[in-house]
């Protein structure tokens, strides 16, 4: 009996072509939520685009579902934590519109520099006004990429061909590998100052929304030229609207945008500003790759094998699940704490067991946890325990894992060293029972934090005032604090505190407590 397959968004033809090679294929676009509940329990795999939503209460109706794909990069669209509870595989084709992505961005920069658009629409009203659209050369040009994943790598090697200087802003790349590309790695900040032209190629997440703004604008060169390919919403649209009126930005080339339709957005009425709806991946080539890619992937595992590019993390095999999963849940907040409380580009990650936890049957699922801890919250493409050791080989990271007998005083402990360009950082953890996971040192100062909630943590001088500082400036805020830890070395040194408190902490907040003296270090952390 063949497997039975719903496609519930449009796909191309070369994807079906193959599905139909193995599978029953049903294309029904355009259900709703309760469409899809009434019929998904019939079907052994789910093909989407964006147009689906596959919701929980979808996921719990596919009794059969074994497979959800995404012809694209994002997933979304997809609750892929109600995925993983059933034991669901959901993958995605994020390769297969690199190019197209990439090939687009070159093509908005050109006619940003040349002023294509703007001059066609002029012709075409029957005008002959070759002086209005004097342009610019892109040669010798200093080219700012924020992001150097896929794309932005791509788009590094076609401004080369160009003759282009390119520099590039990404945490997670080591100076080592960019320079194999013959790109530069700056920080954000010099990146800004020094680029003619930016591109941006980064994920939207807390860390990068309107990271483009009124004050970082100001910094830039004048005559900058934006251009955004990636998300919308890294860039504040207000902000540039005015800096393209005022003249600070010479144009702007965008695909996205913070709400699409954009059709409240300032940048609209603007000449010197590009636009596009969305284009980014509108390829043919583009659309028939993703629908391969998913097609295949979903026939290999309806055929007990796996998939490519998996997005939620397989499940534990049953009879390690009780013993490794407490360390699992406690590895993944750490490294989600670890990468918050680092500054600079990483280099390096340690990871240590100790005591029982060097016992443990699978620590190299451990080790992928952690990893996808650090970086699934600040790349376009989700980090999953399948792709975390690619991800960080490829960014360059160095990877070392020990185990040891010697637990610090603790049955079990791990603990993880990250090495920037800039710092290192500590975090060690232990699991003292099922439910009982705790942050037991960070930096080298003892805690007893449980990994959940938000927390401010701070260096800082052993001295009165400092502490009741800090908590003053929270109340002033509405910001409740939970509890309290306080770890020294000696009294009158260097202290570290941690306030678990009930909320985030705006960052006007968190900027008042830095200026605090004594304060050497403060962070806000979500865990």
């Amino acid at each position: 009996m063949k497997y039975r397959v719903l496609v519930s968004d449009p796909l191309a033809e070369e994807g079906i072509d193959i599905l139909r090679e193995f599978c029953d294929v049903d294309v029904n676009t355009g259900l709703t939520e309760n469409q899809l509940v009434d019929i998904i329990g019939d079907y052994d795999g789910l093909l989407v685009r964006s147009g689906t939503e596959v919701t929980a209460r979808v996921i719990d109706a596919g009794a059969k579902l074994k497979f959800i794909g995404r012809a694209g990069a994002g997933v979304d669209n997809i609750d892929t934590e109600a995925a993983t509870r059933r034991g669901i595989i959901v993958a995605n084709a994020p390769e297969g519109n690199t190019l197209a992505a990439t090939e687009h961005t070159m093509a908005m920069m050109l006619s940003l520099a040349r002023n294509i658009p703007q001059a066609t629409a002029s012709l075409k009203e029957g005008e002959w006004k070759r002086s209005k659209f004097m342009g610019v050369e892109l040669n010798d040009k200093i080219l700012g990429i924020m992001g150097f994943g896929r794309i932005g790598r791509e788009v590094a090697k076609r401004a080369q061909a160009m003759q282009m200087k390119c520099i590039a802003y990404d945490p997670f790349i080591t100076q080592e590998r960019a320079a194999s590309l013959g790109v530069e790695m700056v920080p954000l900040d010099e990146l800004f100052r020094r680029a003619d032209v930016i591109t941006v190629h980064t994920p939207l997440i807390k860390e990068t929304r309107h990271v483009i703004n009124t004050e970082t604008i100001a910094t830039m060169r004048d005559g900058v030229r934006l251009i955004n390919c990636a998300r919308g919403g890294i860039i504040d649209e207000k902000a540039l609207a005015d800096a393209v009126a005022s003249g600070k930005v010479a144009g702007a080339a965008l695909d996205v945008f913070e709400n699409e339709p954009p059709t409240e957005s300032p940048l609209l009425g603007l000449d010197k500003v590009i636009v596009t709806p969305h284009l980014g991946a509108s390829t043919v080539e583009a659309q028939k790759n993703v629908a391969v890619s998913v097609a295949n992937q979903c026939i290999s595992v309806l055929e007990g094998g796996s998939a490519k590019y998996v997005v939620n993390a397989p499940m534990i095999p049953a009879e390690q699940q009780a013993l490794v999963e407490p360390y699992a849940m406690l590895a993944q907040k750490m490294g989600s704490l670890l990468i918050q409380l680092v500054e600079g580009r990483l280099e390096s990650l340690e990871i240590t067991y100790g005591g029982e936890a060097a016992q443990l049957p699978n620590t190299k699922f451990v080790t992928r946890v952690i990893l996808k801890g650090m970086l699934d919250p600040i790349l376009q493409v989700p980090a999953n325990i399948v792709n975390a050791e690619f991800v960080a080989k490829e960014r360059g990271i160095r990877m070392s894992e020990t185990t040891t007998e010697e637990a610090q005083g603790f049955k079990n402990i791990i603990t993880i060293t990250a090495k920037t360009d800039r710092m290192t950082e500590t975090v060690s953890g232990s699991v003292s029972g099922p439910n009982r996971a705790r942050i037991v040192s960070i930096g080298g100062y003892m805690t007893d934090l449980t990994p959940t909630g938000h927390v401010v943590i701070s260096r800082h001088t052993d001295k009165p005032g400092v502490i009741g500082k800090a908590a003053t400036i929270l109340g002033s805020v509405n910001v409740n604090i939970a509890g309290m830890q306080v770890g020294r070395n000696k009294p009158g040194e260097e202290a570290l505190m941690v306030l678990t408190v009930d909320s985030a902490v705006p960052a006007d907040a968190m900027d008042e407590i830095k200026k605090i003296d004594g304060i050497h270090t403060a962070k806000h952390a979500e865990i």
